[in-house]
């Protein structure tokens, strides 16, 4: 949208809102001020002009209506609800088919895309590539802004316009704009190449480089579709070969995510008598090499959806009061064995991202289950642990983002026996534990 003139408001909104607050007998300053209100007024129409014009809805105009008002808590509501719509259209338009077919979420239709929370949209629109990396990055903290900040629950703070006007910015950028990923993989294309015939060399190789250059989130979701594509009885032998070279590619180089991901369907099958499809994916394991993953299969699958439980406790509402359970569990499923060499690393990034907990703080009833399992850390649990700092993880971005995660991760590195620090990581250890 262009050329967008929004009418002068302050001079007429200023004495309604004195006249409400007198009557009611509150303060004027319960909502914006003059100033606030006349700023945000001013930069609106640099930020809603990057919204497509069809997009331009009455949630807009009553996020207009908002700002005039001073209400800024429940403008940002208004804007994060459009952002969400549209984003559940662009899924649509990508067809809830093919979502179906390559998130194994079974039947999945619009009442089930209705259904899903807003960080589930948020994560499955980043597989399909419908988001940006660091479009995610931006709306899932607009999520946490909007769940704690506006008018949808009890707020725990205000925002100013600054902070207003840089929220809407990122949903108009983001989730209302036409933001293409030049890295991804379009999925659609993909599914139906993998299907048609046989990849000549040079299909595989261009199909392999795409794959390499898309961020890693798709390639999870890439990878767990080609393993239910070659156990799908209706699959041609020609797509499981063409499913399987491509995966053989990268096996040397699979993330702890996608074989986690992969051994999580394969006990699926077994779980639900899928019996066909559980033989179809041992065969599958057997011909890239990578039955030793099996091993510890049954107490992997335990760790990692107890981990996914708690992680997704974690990253809702109210998860302060709902995540000791969840901890506790992982601790006793902990308890029973060393933790398998592939559920490693979800592990312990889980704990000790859930431990360090978010800029409002931590689960104080779930630290004492964190505490436990980080003082059972094996040297390399440790390792994987010091090292989620210097990496590109959540654990480092928090770390950097925030004061009270930093202390927290310190207080973390203080529960660590310096006699199970193993040398690669001496350093990093010293860094963390030196106020100890």
């Amino acid at each position: 949208m262009s050329d967008l003139l929004l009418p002068e408001i302050v001079e007429d909104s200023t004495p309604s809102l004195l006249s409400i607050t007198k009557a009611l007998g509150v303060s004027r300053d319960i909502v914006a001020s003059d100033d606030e209100i006349s700023e945000a007024w001013r930069s609106l129409p640099s930020v809603i002009k990057k919204i497509p014009p069809e997009l331009v809805s009455k949630g807009l105009a009553r996020m207009c209506i908002a700002v005039a008002s001073g209400l800024f808590d429940s403008a940002i509501n208004y804007i994060w609800n459009a952002s969400v719509i549209e984003l559940r259209n662009k899924m649509k338009r990508f067809g809830l088919n093919i979502v179906e077919q390559v998130s194994n979420k079974k039947d999945f239709d619009e009442n089930k895309l209705n259904d899903l929370k807003d960080s589930e949209l948020l994560e499955l629109s980043l597989k399909l590539n419908l988001i940006t990396e660091d479009g995610f990055f931006f709306l899932d903290q607009c999520r946490d802004i909007r769940n704690n900040f506006s008018a949808a629950h009890p707020t725990i703070g205000d925002i100013d316009n600054h902070e207003f006007i840089s929220y809407v910015n990122r949903c108009a950028k983001y989730a209302l704009g036409n933001e293409q990923n030049p890295i991804g993989v379009n999925i659609q294309e993909f599914i139906t190449a993998l299907k048609l015939s046989k990849f000549t060399d040079e299909q595989l190789k261009t199909w392999i480089e795409r794959l390499e250059k898309t961020h890693e989130a798709q390639r999870e979701l890439l990878f767990g579709t080609m393993h239910g594509i070659y156990c799908d009885s209706t699959s041609s032998e020609e797509t499981r070969v063409n499913a399987l070279n491509i995966i053989d590619s990268f096996k040397e180089k699979l993330s702890p995510t996608i074989k986690s991901n992969l051994i999580d369907s394969h006990q699926n099958y077994l779980a639900l008598g899928k019996t066909e499809k559980h033989v179809a994916s041992q065969l599958f394991f057997e011909k890239l090499g990578l039955l030793e993953l099996l091993g510890d299969s049954e107490h992997h699958a335990l760790i990692s959806n107890a981990c996914k439980r708690l992680w997704g406790v974690h990253q809702s509402m109210d998860n302060f009061y709902n995540e000791p359970p969840f901890a506790e569990r992982l601790l006793q499923l902990s308890t029973q064995g060393a933790i398998p060499k592939t559920a490693k690393e979800e592990y312990v990034t889980t704990i000790v991202g859930c431990s360090i907990g978010n800029q409002y703080g931590t689960s104080n009833s779930a630290n004492i289950h964190y505490k436990k399992m980080i003082q059972n850390f094996s040297p390399d649990e440790i390792r994987i642990m010091l090292e989620s700092t210097i990496k590109n993880t959540l654990i480092k971005r928090r770390i950097e983002a925030y004061g009270k995660c930093r202390t927290k991760f310190k207080q973390l590195a203080c529960l660590i026996d310096r006699t199970s620090v193993s040398t690669t990581v001496q350093k990093i250890y010293e860094h963390w534990s030196k106020d100890c």
